[in-house]
């Protein structure tokens, strides 16, 4: 699997997130910002994106490095100071 059919999955998943993702093979880091996330813990966040790519976790997908965001607090992380 390549990373973008990695951010092609995340995306067809939750079509309103902002996808990046890095990798290659097995073992991928992948950013998602989208307002689904609002009023969700980390975990739940997590397991939007896990549900996403369904039986490819633990298959196709060997770990996946995870960091999600609204965008609210993407913009508080990434604002120009």
């Amino acid at each position: 699997m390549t990373g973008s059919e990695l951010e092609a999955l995340i995306k067809a998943g939750i079509p309103d997130a902002e996808v990046t993702v890095k990798g290659e093979g097995d073992h991928f880091e992948a950013t998602v910002v989208s307002p689904q996330f609002a009023g969700r813990s980390m975990v739940q966040q997590h397991q939007l994106v896990y549900a996403t790519l369904g039986e490819r976790m633990g298959g196709e997908i060997h770990a996946l490095a995870l960091r999600t965001y609204t965008p609210e607090t993407w913009a508080q992380q990434h604002r120009i100071q």
